[in-house]
């Protein structure tokens, strides 16, 4: 009987660390300072979280050729609890990379971050099913 409940205690425990985190996943971001937006894919990256851009859209939301595709734009990305991520957030249009703050909400991650004092809203990005 002790051996069984060893066995079911490990399942569980084994069970719980190969969820996914909620991040997980594929993201279309806000339309930037151009009008352009992208598509990130949020996947782990060692014991953190990180986003690498997969697809970029032009303003009118055609798909287009872009030099950043296989880039981290969120990288070093830690949940902290109640739907709240800190790391690192990498912005093409202004070629920056913020202090990031994401939080997540269902299907909707509103972006924000800071690099030296300056504060920059990143918009709400949309899950991709």
């Amino acid at each position: 009987m002790k051996k069984l409940l060893v066995a079911a205690a490990a399942l569980v425990i084994g069970a719980g660390a190969a969820m996914a985190d909620p991040l997980e996943g594929l993201w279309r971001t806000a339309k930037d300072d151009h009008g352009d937006s992208g598509l990130i894919k949020v996947a782990p990256c060692g014991n953190q979280l990180c986003g690498k851009l997969i697809k970029s859209f032009d303003s009118s939301g055609k798909e287009k050729a872009s030099t950043m595709i296989g880039r981290n734009i969120i990288s070093e990305t830690q949940h902290k609890g109640g739907g709240i991520y800190k790391g690192k957030v990498y912005a093409p249009d202004r070629d920056k990379t913020y202090s990031s703050k994401l939080r997540l909400s269902g299907d909707t991650l509103d972006v924000s971050g800071c690099v030296f004092g300056i504060c920059r809203n990143g918009g709400t990005w949309k899950r991709v099913n």
